[in-house]
């Protein structure tokens, strides 16, 4: 089984995407997921897309989070896509 795939577009000196990535921690099943952090300051397309809506969490291509993670939710979503 695919363990879903969790991509953080962030970028350095933000504090909600400290506060995003603190509360995918504390969703306490960081086993049952791979993260991915992309710095939306290395893509000219990223960095125009979410300059001003970051941080964007995105499971399995599917955006879930936007601004802040609320981690019992974000457990809930990655634990049904972990079940299939």
């Amino acid at each position: 089984m695919t363990k879903p795939h969790v991509i953080v577009y962030s970028r350095p000196r933000c504090h909600l995407c400290d506060d995003a990535k603190q509360a995918i921690l504390t969703a306490g099943c960081d086993d049952q997921f791979t993260l991915e952090e992309i710095n939306i300051e290395s893509d000219r397309e990223l960095l125009r897309k979410y300059q001003y809506d970051i941080p964007v969490i995105v499971i399995d291509g599917v955006e879930a989070f936007r601004h802040k993670v609320n981690p019992d939710k974000f457990r809930e979503l990655v634990q049904v896509k972990f079940a299939g």
